[in-house]
């Protein structure tokens, strides 16, 4: 029974650790800090940190290897999201807006928790998405975001032309969110 108690007082606290209006969140170079449980994070050019290299499957090129340094001196659009996901298959026509409006961003999805590719294939056709996605389907791309609360889906990270995370978005966005954001980013030097 003792070791019950214990072990069930260990859990919580674990668990009480996990989560929170200010957790740290840190990841190779980039952490950052969601003070008071904002859902809208943006950096200013002294406080941006370099996000690590992600690469992966390309979703739609079976065999093709799809990453952030295809794109060097590009802002880009990170997207999390799944085909499974009520909030994603909203968003998704948003970020096509967004990759039209903007044709010197790129935004580039991460597939995740999309076990059968083909399925997550035909949404990415059926909904006609011109923009690539990483395929992880087990998470193992999103380790190197070590702490980044990936259980957010659908989230955004937004990077500057240097691939610094400049903006974090731990919601469904709307191009018109990002628009401005990425303006502002491309204007820099």
């Amino acid at each position: 029974m003792k070791r019950l108690v214990v072990g069930v007082v260990a859990v919580l606290a674990l668990a009480g650790c996990s989560s929170g209006k200010d957790a740290v969140v840190q990841g190779s170079s980039f952490s950052f800090v969601s003070p008071g449980g904002k859902v809208d994070i943006t950096y200013d050019l002294a406080q941006r940190q370099t996000a690590p290299v992600l690469a992966g499957d390309d979703l739609m090129n079976e065999g093709k290897q799809l990453s952030l340094a295809d794109f060097p001196g590009k802002v880009v659009v990170l997207n999390l999201w799944g085909q499974w996901c009520g909030p994603c298959r909203t968003e998704v026509p948003e970020l096509e807006s967004l990759a039209k409006q903007a044709p010197e961003v790129q935004v580039v999805g991460i597939d995740v928790r999309d076990p059968a590719r083909d399925v997550a294939q035909d949404f990415v056709r059926d909904r006609q998405l011109t923009y690539p996605s990483i395929y992880d389907p087990d998470g193992r791309v999103l380790l190197k975001l070590s702490g980044y609360p990936r259980n957010i889906i659908p989230s955004t990270i937004v990077l500057d032309k240097q691939h610094r995370v400049a903006a974090v978005f731990l919601r469904q966005v709307l191009a018109q969110d990002l628009l401005p954001v990425t303006q502002s980013l491309e204007k820099e030097a």
